[in-house]
């Protein structure tokens, strides 16, 4: 009952309103507002009066100019960054370690043949194009050949380039077919060129190289994704390099460890790789101290004598560090290490954090990216590498409809080979050299807020020693293969020492340029600086605003009303009645009954009248003016409702 009296008060002084015109408020505010200009404006001389209205028009402008640059510049989001050095025992780094040839060649020699015969025919044409070679064409198997074939491209006129393949001798323009026999090219007078074709041979392009090194290598590996696409994985494991041939001795501080402290992993550009303290199964590995004689020693044996000869073109390890269960992009992120060699990696660590949103597109787990995360299966964390890639392979399989090799495949799809999806390598190499492929994924994918970089100071010595070398490799062999002989040399042994170059760390952190107190503060000052005026000056301007819109609604009401008795009047011919008026018009002083006879023989009598019925007295009114029946407690005005 207390809330609906509070309420009813409420009301009526809202209805009442302010109680005065708008130059009674401005008049009003203008003598009682703290700030300083608006003040002398009504005290002053009319003189006065317009050099301070124009003084105050013009500085309230410079606040509000200011204001809005403070608050574009707050709203930009811009950040800071800070460098702070910190000294703490860390955690040793993930490291993986993988052979240079992703597989042994005499595993794999079976599902190359084909293509090795073709690798050599090519690289006899390209080296003697005078020689003749129609036996050995017709000796190879061209169904590789016919999918993706090398063409000499001479550009000796740069209008009509001339297209050769490797094995014909005869030219074919660009534009005709017509063959011109008796005329040959090589590689130093034309260019080597993959010859990429879709729609069975009508829609063709050519991708040139330089050297015609890089052309061939780039034709076998292409080639050999083909035919490792359609292996099973399980397969492909068994003919890589497996970890008992590839580490040869292990010591992490002053303990030993083996092969068997080792994760494996399978890459497709490096076969099997072995990762140490990835802190799946286990706590990551903390080191002790700084120096080599507390980090990691590794010998490797990378038995580059049976290498894929087409498909490897350099000998050694390929190595990277890297956070825990985080998947290594070891292609794009690794170092080499050289066959005998030993190779010191001193590490120093730097933590990057980065402010979320509105301030950076980074994320925290990846679960914000419409990308699904084809390397989630390794229960690896996110990265921005991760999304791309992943980006990658989801165009792949919706433009060719088959995933790529190198990249995880969604289930229920298919990579890529040329008996399913002939198509597949020209819509690949459209899709690799593709900027607006590129960019979407860029602009779809984010950066990590939180991430770990290891940077490495890299040195590197003969090892071992010419007066060492026979002391160890007796050693090494015998550990190896059991056996007094020397089965091991300097092509293939590699000697590697990561550790932590200090315990400094660095951590790079960003954050806001402008937080909402430098807001604050900067608006204060300039409305201070110009006006003279505080937030209580804001206040008051508010109330000001709030008079003004309830004056406005007053005046609209009030406008309301009358407009709607104008048309009540309008209805009248002449003035409208009184209320004396139209009591009269209702009183029956001669208390007569109705003249209107009822049912259905009335007709017949018209001038039958029937017995007076007593009428009843009109009320006595002297007033119309009503009283309320409750009245309810009345403001400190003294107004009832």
């Amino acid at each position: 009952m207390h809330i609906k009296k509070y309420l009813l008060k409420c009301l009526h002084r809202l209805q009442k309103g302010p109680g005065y015109t708008y130059k009674e408020l401005l008049v009003w505010y203008c003598d009682n507002t703290n700030t300083h200009g608006p003040k002398r404006i009504i005290c002053e001389g009319p003189k006065k009066k317009a050099m301070w209205f124009v003084l105050t028009l013009l500085f309230t402008s410079l606040v509000c100019w200011q204001w809005g640059v403070f608050i574009r510049t707050y709203l930009s989001w811009e950040v800071s960054v800070s460098l702070s050095i910190g000294f703490k025992a860390m955690d040793f780094p993930a490291v993986t370690i993988c052979n240079t040839s992703p597989f042994q060649y005499s595993k794999v020699k079976h599902l190359l043949k084909d293509l090795d015969e073709l690798m050599e025919a090519v690289l006899e044409r390209i080296l003697g194009p005078e020689l003749s070679h129609v036996n050995t064409t017709r000796a190879l198997n061209l169904t590789i050949w016919n999918h993706v074939p090398l063409v000499f491209i001479n550009e000796q006129n740069p209008h009509h380039p001339v297209v050769l393949d490797l094995f014909e001798d005869n030219y074919n323009g660009s534009a005709s077919s017509t063959p011109a026999p008796g005329r040959t090219c090589s590689a130093h007078g034309c260019k080597v060129a993959m010859k990429l074709c879709s729609h069975n041979g009508t829609t063709c392009n050519f991708r040139n190289f330089s050297s015609a090194t890089q052309a061939v290598t780039e034709w076998y590996a292409l080639q050999a994704t083909n035919i490792f696409a359609q292996v099973p994985n399980q397969e492909l494991v068994a003919m890589g390099y497996s970890a008992e041939q590839l580490i040869l001795a292990c010591l992490f501080g002053a303990e030993a460890c083996t092969y068997r402290n080792f994760t494996p992993i399978f890459h497709p550009d490096y076969g099997n790789c072995y990762i140490f303290n990835w802190g799946m199964k286990e706590k990551a590995l903390p080191s002790a101290n700084p120096g080599a004689e507390f980090g990691l020693k590794l010998i490797l044996d990378v038995g580059q004598e049976d290498y894929v000869p087409f498909l490897t073109s350099t000998a050694g390890a390929r190595l990277m560090l890297h956070e825990q269960m985080s998947y290594p992009f070891i292609k794009e992120e690794g170092i080499f290490a050289m066959s005998g060699m030993e190779t010191s990696i001193g590490v120093l660590v730097d933590k990057l954090e980065r402010k979320g949103e509105p301030y950076s597109q980074c994320t925290v787990n990846g679960s914000d990216v419409p990308i699904r995360n084809l390397y989630s299966d390794y229960n690896t964390t996110y990265s921005i590498q991760a999304c791309i890639r992943s980006c990658f392979q989801d165009h792949m399989i919706r433009n060719c409809s088959c995933g790529h090799y190198l990249y995880p495949l969604p289930r229920g799809e298919k990579y890529c080979n040329n008996q399913e999806f002939p198509d597949w390598a020209y819509c690949y190499s459209a899709l690799r050299m593709s900027l607006a492929q590129r960019e979407t994924c860029i602009d779809v994918c984010k950066e990590s807020c939180n991430d770990t970089q290891y940077k490495m100071t890299i040195s590197m010595a003969v090892w071992p020693s010419e007066s060492s070398e026979d002391w160890i490799f007796h050693v090494l062999s015998e550990e190896r293969d059991q056996s007094p002989n020397i089965t091991l040399n300097r092509k293939g042994i590699i000697k590697l020492n990561i550790y932590f170059q200090e315990y400094n760390y660095r951590t790079i952190e960003e954050s806001a340029a402008n937080n909402i107190v430098w807001l604050l503060s900067n608006l204060g000052g300039q409305f201070g600086f110009w006006m003279g005026g505080s937030v209580l000056c804001l206040i008051e301007f508010a109330e000001i605003i709030i008079d003004f819109v309830w004056i406005t609604i007053i005046k609209l009401v009030a406008l309301a009303k009358s407009l709607r008795r104008r048309r009540a009047q309008a209805c009248y011919d002449g003035p409208p009645p009184t209320v004396a008026e139209l009591v009269e018009a209702h009183t029956n002083f001669g208390f007569q009954p109705d003249t209107a006879t009822h049912g259905p023989d009335a007709g017949p009598h018209p001038h039958e009248q029937t017995p007076p019925i007593p009428g009843t007295p009109p009320p006595n009114y002297d007033s119309l003016r009503l009283q309320p029946l409750d009245v309810t407690e009345s403001d400190n005005e003294g107004d009832a409702i």
